[in-house]
């Protein structure tokens, strides 16, 4: 059997399948599941009504060699899961007052964020923007990948070459083809991920220059030349949007603004090109966001 991640959803899925004293090991475990991860195996059997080999089988049966990688992987699945299981979930707010909570939460984390920027870090990152040759975002999972691509999406208006990889095997691809001149602008939230290590370390071997923008402190703020530091709590409320990845958009936002600053004359004429590349497409010829 294949190791289990998802020790909970391991449970779930064997439940009333497993041999009887088995099964009450398994009623235990769901019925304590904020507890059971600080139970040695003789008080799970105790409280189960079962022998200490029945418990150790019982880790068997889910894909656990004994109690041991057991009680790990169960730590692991019960400290992402206790705020996805019960509570209020059939909440249902009023749309203004879920306006309130979301934007409010926005606001709060844009102010935060406000707070922890450092402005010389900000205008170095400016300089270098700027006079980028070609800009590479990078970012993993779902929040830091779509930030990464809006980081593109910024700079390519200007007239600087941009793009964004998401994916770790091209980013490593990707990093070992710049040199001096190019920019890797790396994202994420956590500042951990061995793919945007690696990638920017690759990278600056061959000359590129690299931007992070990360939390503050972490080991991929350490591993770039620049560094956009910002510690941003997440909500509670397990229902709203990340907070964190719009106050990420909006730093990148202000390295654009502060980049096309820099070389006005030519982001003049490329946001006009792009604009009259659009007219055929609508009759509206008055200002409006630039791609819809």
């Amino acid at each position: 059997m294949s190791k289990v991640i998802d020790i909970i959803a391991q449970l779930r899925g064997l439940n009333g399948t497993l041999p009887k004293r088995e099964q009450h090991v398994a009623d235990y475990v769901l019925a304590n599941l904020e507890t059971i991860a600080y139970q040695r195996q003789s008080e799970i059997a105790k409280g189960a009504g079962v022998s200490d080999a029945t418990v150790n089988r019982f880790c068997q049966s889910l894909g656990c060699d004994g109690f041991k990688e057991f009680k790990i992987r169960l730590a692991q699945s019960v400290a992402v899961s206790l705020q996805y299981l019960g509570g209020q979930g059939n909440d249902r707010s009023p749309a203004d007052q879920l306006v309130a909570q979301v934007f409010g939460a926005l606001v709060d984390t844009l102010n935060t964020a406000r707070s922890q920027l450092d402005g010389a870090a900000l205008q170095s990152a400016i300089d270098m923007l700027a006079d980028a040759r070609r800009i590479v975002f990078f970012g993993v999972g779902g929040g830091s990948a779509n930030v990464a691509r809006e980081g593109a999406n910024r700079f390519f208006r200007l007239g600087i070459p941009a793009e964004a990889h998401a994916d770790g095997y091209l980013q490593r691809m990707i990093a070992s083809t710049l040199e001096r001149g190019d920019v890797v602008f790396a994202v994420s939230a956590s500042g951990t991920p061995a793919e945007l290590l690696d990638s920017v370390a690759i990278a600056r071997q061959y000359g590129a220059a690299t931007i992070s923008l990360t939390k503050a402190g972490s080991d991929l703020a350490e591993a770039c030349d620049i560094a956009i530091g910002v510690d941003l709590p997440e909500d509670h409320d397990i229902y709203k949007p990340s907070a964190s990845r719009l106050a990420y958009i909006a730093i990148v936002d202000v390295l654009a603004a502060g980049a096309a600053r820099r070389r006005p004359e030519r982001v003049k004429e490329y946001l006009r090109r792009i604009r009259t590349s659009l007219v055929p497409l609508s009759t509206d010829v008055g200002p409006k966001p630039i791609g819809d």
